[in-house]
């Protein structure tokens, strides 16, 4: 069996907050509980996105809150290589095509899926006249994509019917989030992926890109996302509170509560050394399964939110 390697990969959108604390700390201690890996990669490939300082931040916040992390830290930005000969070799191979769509013909002209429209199909047979190549996307097959998610158990999605032909070079010259990170942990060798349950619908396309790049396909496990009390995910643009390091063991032992691990309360003001110790010594993912929870939780009512 291959050495656990797991990894812990957030945008630099802004400061860390309790949404990716959990994440941060799912995926550090299930990796640490199999004796294994745990990378760090800064996924800062949208530009328009990325916070100036905010990678900075999010580096000495989980240093602050006593994450240690394997190997050098990996952004994105700098990987630019990995992806274009990629691209490339998808593109040698017929795989993908360029297309010539706006945002706006998409839209009315495409069903509805599961993460926004579905792609018609208008460019797969070569540019339309008075078209010009805009983004590159990969054609997909018209069968089922399925796995079984640690947390969530068996998923399934039919990517021609819920999804449609994907993404992997933007028009804006940026790409894609789901080649990147298929890039990217080939290359770092992650065996195992712990992250939120919002990216759960973009697994299948993942595992689309592994088969035809004849990469090894990954374990998942989607933990359920922290919601604010209006039931939207914490993140930059809901305002979801940084972190505060002055109370790092209280935002570590909210962090283990929303994740069902039931820290005792004599642990919510303890040293970090001794919350660290509990933790290593008592995580059992079972604990987020037998709970059997949705995609998202509110996570206010542990980690009140302003």
């Amino acid at each position: 069996m291959p050495v656990y390697r797991g990894r812990f990969a957030p945008s630099p959108t802004g400061p860390l907050h309790f949404g990716s604390l959990v994440a941060a700390l799912a995926s550090y201690l299930e990796a640490k509980t199999h004796h294994g890996a745990w990378l760090l990669r800064i996924e800062d490939l949208d530009m328009q996105r990325n916070q100036t300082g905010a990678a900075d931040c999010i580096l000495k916040t989980l240093e602050e809150l006593g994450f240690e992390w394997d190997e050098t830290v990996v952004f994105q930005s700098s990987r630019q290589h990995l992806y274009a000969s990629t691209l490339s070799e998808l593109q040698q191979r017929g795989l993908i095509y360029p297309c010539g769509c706006s945002r706006k013909e998409i839209s009315d002209s495409a069903m509805q899926g599961v993460e926004g429209v579905i792609y018609p199909g208008t460019c797969r047979n070569g540019l339309p006249p008075n078209k010009y190549a805009r983004a590159w996307r990969i054609r997909v097959e018209n069968r089922d994509i399925s796995f079984e998610d640690a947390i969530q158990g068996h998923f399934t999605q039919n990517l021609t019917n819920e999804i449609g032909d994907f993404v992997l070079k933007r028009a804006d010259g940026f790409f894609a989030y789901q080649l990147a990170v298929v890039v990217d942990d080939a290359e770092q060798k992650i065996t195992h992926v712990v992250r939120g349950s919002d990216l759960l619908a973009s697994t299948p396309r993942q595992i689309y890109l592994q088969r035809a790049l004849n990469l090894p396909e990954l374990h998942y496990a989607h933990i359920p996302v922290a919601l604010n009390h209006h039931g939207e995910k914490l993140s930059k643009q809901t305002h979801a509170a940084p972190i505060d390091v002055n109370r790092s063991s209280e935002c570590l032992w909210q962090a283990l509560a929303f994740l069902r691990q039931s820290p005792p309360d004599h642990l919510r003001h303890a040293s970090l050394t001794d919350i660290w110790h509990w933790a290593k010594e008592n995580w059992q993912l079972k604990h987020i399964i037998e709970t059997r929870p949705s995609i998202g939780q509110d996570s206010s009512a542990i980690c009140p939110h302003p």
